[in-house]
């Protein structure tokens, strides 16, 4: 398939037709292309070869960048970082601003580039463009206020004077997954160009493009030159010189990668923030509305072909439900448009390579073979595309298996009766991970009761994920080994600062002024503490 010109650039016209054009693929134009990877900070010949995962072609041939060009990015950045950390953070919420309403400008082609590198299905790539302005217009519209100088009470009221000031870190690095090459690679980011921080951040091979788009983006918004620099290349080779010269860094991936990183962060001394695994739960009581439970359930199992950290991976169902449920479910699941293209018609795409359609395969083979029941699903489709992997329910999955604790990471689903409410919520909280959890009753407030018992860092009531991750004023991360830190809200942008104290002192001095001995000071002291303490004071 030849290339057409969009609104922004050339990007492919539609879906191939390998019926009547057997040699038909995606493609990008070189020009498009040329444009996009001049934006890697690298300086040699070494490149990595982009392939879509709609039909396995190639997209572009990615500049990687060496060691020595990540030190030379965060050098620049740290340059430039000086004078944008003395901009006004009205001036930094204007071009933010900007960007917001060059994403919506753009979004077919974001879209576009998405699906062609990732392999969903366009909806999902539009959630997030969507994700990515609200997070932009979110932090333009209340970073000043999250970043205000605070007064705090003084030691001695009248006396001192206490300020508590929001200094940026500095330069940020972000590494950020394949899974969403577009939110994950930008929203993270931006909180930190808010809070006065220059950004290096280094997206997945399998997504550069995408990554890159975001940057040219923030640059026709009238952000400075390298104040957001992009370095490509495998995790082991540009990592480790990222972690080793940033002075915050922002990881979102797989536990076992998150735990090396925070190591490394950790001898630096450095603060970082780490989105890891999951194997989320989903809780369907007695007296859930049935359809909007199942139609929830399909899109928190299926959405991004699994492929997304939040997804459902275990359903418990009472017992008074189970079989209407399921019944609905698998209708539900049973009717998804299935396939790999750009359409919109596409409920769900496609898988992003071999690797992750060999993981799906082997948990549900392992299930299958030591009991499991296929109720739907349950095979690879070469003939929709070459990692393609149907929307599979299972029944009967047991300890034993590896789909049981293991995240799948794939449109995989596991499903489980349960009699006591308190028995499906200790089933719930069983493993290492503690991410994201959901909750389908009748009764909001007792679902919201029911959530504070579930050892997981967002839980939503009546919806897969979107109530809590859709609202920007709400910290969004994990507990235990699901992650540190959070994304999103105030927590989102200050932990990109570092804290300042500034006390003055009015009058007396704090110690015992000239003529007053320490033990008559400490008297005094005694007694003013006593009567700061019956005055109700803090």
């Amino acid at each position: 398939m030849t290339a057409a010109s969009s609104p922004r650039g050339p990007l492919t016209d539609g879906p191939r037709d390998p019926e009547h054009d057997p040699s038909a693929s995606y493609a990008l134009e070189p020009d498009y292309v040329a444009a996009l990877t001049a934006r890697v900070a690298a300086s040699g010949a070494q490149t990595h070869e982009v392939r879509s995962p709609l039909d396995d072609a190639p997209l572009a041939h990615v500049p990687q960048s060496s060691p020595a060009d990540v030190e030379r990015a965060i050098v620049r950045a740290r340059q430039v970082q000086q004078a944008w950390s003395r901009t006004s953070v009205a001036d930094r919420a204007r071009r933010l601003l900007r960007f917001h309403d060059l994403v919506l400008d753009r979004q077919d082609e974001i879209a576009e580039l998405v699906c062609l590198e990732s392999g969903k299905a366009r909806k999902d790539a539009f959630l997030e463009i969507a994700h990515v302005a609200m997070t932009a217009r979110y932090y333009a519209r209340t970073s000043e206020a999250h970043l205000a100088t605070r007064r705090v009470p003084g030691m001695f009221p009248v006396l001192t004077r206490t300020e508590v000031n929001r200094l940026p870190k500095g330069v940020v690095g972000v590494i950020s997954p394949w899974n969403y090459p577009f939110t994950l690679a930008m929203s993270d980011g931006l909180a930190a160009l808010m809070a006065g921080n220059a950004v290096v951040a280094k997206p997945d091979s399998q997504t550069t493009l995408t990554a890159l788009l975001g940057a040219e983006l923030l640059a026709d918004a009238g952000f400075p030159a390298d104040l957001w620099q992009v370095v490509a290349g495998q995790g082991s080779e540009v990592g480790t010189p990222l972690i080793g010269g940033v002075d915050y860094l922002c990881f979102t991936g797989s536990t076992a990668t998150g735990k090396v990183i925070a190591q490394q962060c950790a001898e630096r001394l450095i603060g970082c923030s780490l989105e890891l695994g999951g194997k989320n739960p989903m809780l369907v009581l007695r007296d859930a509305p049935i359809e909007r439970a199942a139609e929830g359930a399909v899109r928190g199992a299926f959405s991004n072909s699994g492929q997304l950290c939040i997804s459902m991976e275990r359903l418990y169902v009472a017992d008074q439900v189970y079989d209407r449920f399921v019944e609905r479910f698998v209708a539900r699941t049973q009717a998804m448009a299935l396939g790999a293209s750009t359409d919109w018609e596409v409920d769900m795409g496609t898988l992003i390579s071999a690797r992750q359609l060999e993981t799906v395969t082997a948990h549900v083979e392992d299930a299958v073979a030591k009991g499991a029941r296929v109720l739907t699903g349950g095979r690879a489709r070469p003939d929709l595309g070459p990692y393609y992997y149907e929307p599979t329910v299972l029944e009967g999955v047991t300890p034993e298996m590896t789909c049981f604790g293991t995240e799948t990471f794939g449109p995989v689903v596991s499903l489980y009766r349960f009699h006591d409410e308190a028995d499906a919520v200790a089933r719930a909280n069983q493993g290492d991970y503690g991410l994201n959890a959901s909750i389908y009753t009748g009764d909001g407030r007792r679902g919201r009761e029911i959530a504070r018992q579930v050892r997981c860092g967002t839980v939503n009531v009546n919806e897969p994920y979107g109530a809590a991750f859709g609202t920007l004023a709400a910290p969004m991360g994990g507990m235990r080994e699901s992650g540190l830190g959070r994304r999103q809200g105030a927590e989102g942008i200050l932990r990109y600062t570092e804290t300042q104290s500034v006390g003055t002192q009015r009058g007396l001095p704090i110690g015992p002024p000239a003529g007053m001995s320490e033990e008559t000071y400490a008297k005094v002291m005694t007694i003013s503490l006593r009567l700061l303490n019956k005055l109700g004071r803090a």
